[in-house]
């Protein structure tokens, strides 16, 4: 349905009134009607249930402002029950009212699969997020993250080529972290970013169990690459089951914290992913023929470190206790083979690291 400028207004001015959160905010419209109805009644409403003290309701104003602050930077505003609003997202009893959205939009309702996982992820993850996002893909499959370092920075780039979705926990103009802000630009001009948060908004810890909502929201199905026992990930497919998604782990060895995660939510049920193909069995889809060809680039890597400490940190930080190619560990680490060599040297006099046949190495158990 079209909604009028007067109602959009007040649905921006509801949603930004004391104490109305998106579940209220749900149940008031189907009470009254309409936001304009819902705004002239919630004061009496609160004194009814004990308030004492004024109730603080959105202005126009600042309603108005957020508007126009979106149209200046080019961003469409997508308002919960209209036809852009992803229909997926909107059967969640705490979708968001409003959605601000840079992109192709489009994307928001197409056949989605959430990749999450750790922050400090492994090689071995971000490459495995990588390849799967491209393989899906090339399926027909859109990709959504959060855009957080590791896994989710992975999965983005593995999708460009395809059809990838950013949700962000601030606001459009507030890139988290600062690091994806080129990936951030290649999504808006690829796929597409969105979020709650008005521009203007910096993201707190409380924005981000809220981003991961519509992350779990908006896909069909959510798969969990490496994340510790206590992680934004496994809040993400917590509130996945709870929406009624398919919950999909990637298994990872007992020695490696970071597989603790995905190996609980195992235990508890969640289906294994080994491939693309354990992903299409959980949302019963038929491998089909390629859609896209392999365009998409490598993973950008990281920066090249400036002395032997760096490099040493970099290394580290890209081993886990699955077996890795040291030629890919360079890569990854973007750094020279001599400085790899050499730290790896050390890290294996340290007793830290184990080498493999096949010029592989992992962290010692």
């Amino acid at each position: 349905m079209a909604l009028a400028d007067r109602e959009i207004v007040d649905r921006i001015r509801l949603i930004r009134s004391e104490s109305v959160g998106p579940v209220t905010y749900r149940e008031l419209l189907q009470r009254y009607g309409g936001a304009t109805e819902a705004l002239a009644s919630i004061a009496d409403l609160s004194r009814r249930g004990g308030r004492t003290r004024p109730l603080r309701i959105g202005s126009v104003d600042d309603a108005a402002r957020e508007l126009d602050t979106a149209a200046r930077a080019g961003a469409r505003v997508i308002v919960h029950g209209t036809p852009d609003y992803p229909s997926l997202l909107h059967e969640i009893a705490d979708a968001p009212p409003i959605l601000f959205a840079v992109g192709h939009v489009g994307l928001l309702n197409g056949e989605s699969v959430a990749l999450v996982g750790a922050r400090n992820a492994s090689a071995v993850g971000m490459r495995f997020a990588r390849d799967l996002a491209g393989d899906l893909g090339r399926q027909g499959i859109v990709i959504v993250s959060g855009l957080a370092r590791g896994i989710d920075t992975a999965a983005h780039r593995g999708a460009l080529a395809s059809g990838t979705i950013a949700v962000l926990a601030g606001g459009l103009d507030n890139v988290y972290p600062a690091e994806n802000e080129p990936l951030f630009r290649d999504i808006c001009a690829q796929g597409c970013a969105i979020s709650e948060m008005p521009f203007g908004t910096v993201p707190q810890a409380r924005h981000f169990p809220r981003r991961n909502r519509i992350v779990s929201g908006l896909a069909k199905a959510v798969v969990v690459i490496e994340g510790a026992a206590r992680s934004g990930s496994l809040i993400t497919a917590r509130l996945a089951a709870e929406q009624g998604r398919d919950v999909l782990a990637v298994p990872g060895s007992p020695l490696d914290p970071r597989a603790r995660g995905p190996n609980t939510l195992i235990k508890q049920g969640a289906a294994l992913c080994e491939g693309v193909e354990d992903v299409l069995a959980a949302l019963s889809m038929p491998r089909r023929q390629d859609l896209h060809s392999r365009t998409v680039e490598e993973a950008a890597p990281l920066p090249i470190a400036a002395d032997i400490d760096a490099i040493r940190s970099a290394i580290v930080a890209n081993l886990s206790f699955a077996p890795i190619d040291i030629d890919d560990l360079a890569r990854s680490c973007d750094a020279p083979s001599p400085l790899v060599a050499t730290t790896l040297l050390e890290l294996e006099l340290a007793g830290r690291i184990e080498r493999l046949p096949g010029h592989r190495v992992q962290l010692a158990a």
